[in-house]
């Protein structure tokens, strides 16, 4: 078999990446979620509650042991310089413990004779991710659809507008994809999108 492949998903703020990626698992890639990885990170790793704790606040870590994730969002989500630079001491105590988790995770796939992976990472781009991945893949969607998808998730429009200002502009993503897949209608439209880029990379 040849080399396990690696698909890198960009994408807006609620652009229906996660939805994409089960649409490739489906088809047979491995799932490496970096988002559920940061978010177990964050509960768990002693080191990483220290950290923080240190840098804002000893109350972020609660009195059971868990991290305050709403407050770790206020420090971080924006683009003021302050937002900036809390979040870019947050990536770098976060992200070396995700690649090592990632790295370890692609390891179990390969030895399992998966195919392929695809790497469902918020900021797989700006944590320089990309270079890891055989093909980018964007999944796009209007604004307005991105907004109203993430209204339905309980977030108010200023929050939608600060987690997509902590990210790169959706041009800047969509330049660094060598495909989009358009995800304004329904899963049946995207569907065999998904399946053309899984025959293009990896059924050969």
């Amino acid at each position: 078999m040849d080399r396990m492949k690696t698909i890198g998903l960009v994408g807006g703020v609620a652009s229906g990446k996660s939805v994409v990626a089960q649409l490739f698992v489906e088809l047979g890639a491995g799932l490496l979620d970096a988002d559920r990885m940061g978010h177990e990170v964050l509960a768990t790793d002693a080191e990483v509650h220290a950290a923080l704790a240190d840098r804002w606040d000893p109350g972020i870590v609660r009195p059971d042991g868990t991290i305050d994730r709403s407050a770790v969002a206020a420090h971080v989500f924006g683009d003021t310089l302050a937002a900036t630079a809390e979040r870019e001491f947050l990536e770098s105590v976060l992200h070396p413990r995700i690649q090592a988790a990632l790295d370890a995770k692609k390891r179990d796939f390969a030895a399992a004779g998966s195919p392929a992976v695809v790497l469902d990472a918020p900021l797989l781009l700006e944590a320089g991710w990309a270079s890891q991945c055989d093909m980018i893949v964007m999944v796009d969607a209007p604004r307005e659809t991105r907004l109203a998808r993430a209204c339905q998730r309980g977030w108010s429009e200023a929050e939608f507008a600060r987690r997509e200002a902590s990210q790169w502009p959706v041009e800047k993503k969509r330049a660094a994809a060598a495909i989009t897949l358009a995800n304004d209608g329904n899963i049946d439209d995207l569907r065999p999108a998904v399946r053309a880029v899984w025959d293009q990379l990896v059924a050969p």
